[in-house]
């Protein structure tokens, strides 16, 4: 299978985690690099992705049929759109049961989508064992567990079993830099950093520093899922 495009769920049953930021770096990266992308908010409260990225967010809903088929149509459709979900924790039982339900990873491949989830490693049981559930029960998606650097990644790994791709490493946001970003509508895109008067130089730096170590991060992981793709047709050619 050679895959089109992607659909990326990032994903965690815990609350503060760091999803948002994520969903935001991913979606400028993918403006960054050129590509269409369409991404879906399924949290509430403040500091939502719509807030910072309302040209490109739509905000879903799981719970009413309506909503719900508006937003599987829309991550399975064949439009070469890079989709991003990011998934808040009150709702991520009821989407994933709801995926599981109608299928949605199988279909996803069938129309040569990737389906994937960045679930976000934490030390407690919840979510240890929210990821080997899904592991189990959704064998199609391709899941990576994220490791924030900030809660001493190397101690997760092994919490986190992974099958054909490397886990992401969400490196350390300095300290001084959550100010500038946490506040809407706050972008990475290149051009709004470079008209942003109110951020000291050695803090932009910083920034940049940071940022292109993700986009590493992102490019990287590409081209393992790419890898394992193609490893696992070989295997079903042979």
């Amino acid at each position: 299978m050679s895959f089109r495009t992607s659909v990326t769920i990032i994903a965690s049953p815990r609350p503060r985690v760091g999803k948002t930021l994520l969903a935001r770096l991913l979606t400028d990266f993918y403006i960054h690099e050129g590509r269409d992308v369409a991404a879906f908010d399924l949290n509430s409260g403040e500091g939502t992705l719509a807030k910072f990225a309302p040209e490109h967010t739509a905000v879903a809903e799981i719970g009413e049929i309506r909503g719900e088929m508006a937003l599987f149509d829309r991550l399975v459709a064949e439009d070469d759109a890079a989709k991003i979900v990011d998934l808040g924790h009150e709702r991520y039982e009821a989407f994933f049961a709801l995926a599981q339900r109608i299928g949605f990873a199988e279909e996803a491949r069938r129309r040569n989508i990737a389906p994937s989830v960045l679930f976000m490693a934490t030390p407690d049981s919840t979510s240890v064992e929210a990821y080997e559930r899904l592991r189990t029960r959704m064998p199609q998606l391709t899941l990576t567990p994220v490791h924030n650097e900030l809660l001493g990644a190397a101690q997760l790994r092994d919490r986190y079993p992974v099958a054909s791709t490397a886990q992401l490493r969400f490196s350390v946001l300095a300290p001084g830099l959550r100010k500038y970003i946490e506040t809407p509508p706050f972008s990475f895109a290149e051009e709004q950093l470079a008209n942003a008067r109110n951020i000291p130089i050695d803090t932009h730096i910083e920034l940049q520093r940071w940022l292109r170590k993700m986009y590493l991060e992102f490019r990287e992981l590409d081209l393992r899922i790419l890898l394992a793709d193609l490893q696992a047709s070989i295997r079903l050619s042979s």
